[in-house]
């Protein structure tokens, strides 16, 4: 008999137990749901607080949480990438499959895919040709995870706007309308119709994130 490394399986019950992912190392994850206000996320530290809430209510509280999203330099307040706040791997999803070793290879050859990118509670996500597709993840950032430099405001005003603007997105499950690289990429994929719950729903996301362990 095999025992799942998220669960326990109890035979003779024909029951499986769900157990904490957390046993497995999970230092990554896609949140399996977004705050509910579109792109305004409380900025950088209400996107945070909400992969810290999510990974301590799957039993990973232990470890400190950041969400992949870059800022826009504003003022006198420099840009920040998304690649520089999540510590330095390797992470882990829930059934303790490694998505990417290091920073670098995040951001080349890492593990992402539709199976990989598994949410806080271990479960598969909603991508192309599911309903809804949900495979839209909010970013801000360009394919090495950096932000975008200039005028371009790709982060819905530093994730702080649910109306006018636009955020970049990638696809968790690497599937597009194009058998292109935009179409297959992770972190960079397209900007969003606007900063709301409808206009990010419309392109097929849900305001939904990816959340790492920094430590």
């Amino acid at each position: 008999m095999r025992f799942g490394l998220c669960g326990t399986v109890l035979a003779a019950a024909a029951v499986v137990l769900m157990s904490g992912c957390a046993q497995t190392g999970m230092t990554f994850f896609v949140t399996s749901a977004g705050p509910g206000n579109g792109a305004d996320l409380g900025g950088l530290a209400g996107a945070d607080k909400h992969c810290q809430s999510l990974a301590a209510a799957a039993g990973a509280g232990s470890h400190t949480w950041h969400a992949y999203l870059s800022n826009s330099a504003a003022g006198a307040a420099a840009a920040v990438n998304a690649r520089d706040r999540i510590g330095r791997g390797p992470w882990r999803n829930a059934k303790g499959v490694v998505i990417a070793s290091d920073v670098d290879q995040l951001h080349a050859a890492n593990h992402l895919d539709k199976q990989t990118a598994l949410t806080e509670k271990g479960e598969v996500s909603n991508g192309r040709g599911d309903t809804p597709n949900t495979h839209d993840i909010l970013t801000g950032s360009q394919p090495d995870g950096r932000a975008f430099a200039g005028d371009s405001d790709m982060t819905c005003g530093n994730w702080t706007r649910s109306g006018d603007g636009t955020a970049m997105v990638g696809h968790h499950d690497r599937l597009g309308l194009q058998d292109d690289e935009p179409s297959k990429s992770w972190n960079s994929s397209h900007p969003s119709r606007g900063c709301s719950q409808d206009a990010l729903k419309s392109t097929g996301g849900a305001g939904r994130l990816y959340c790492f362990a920094v430590d």
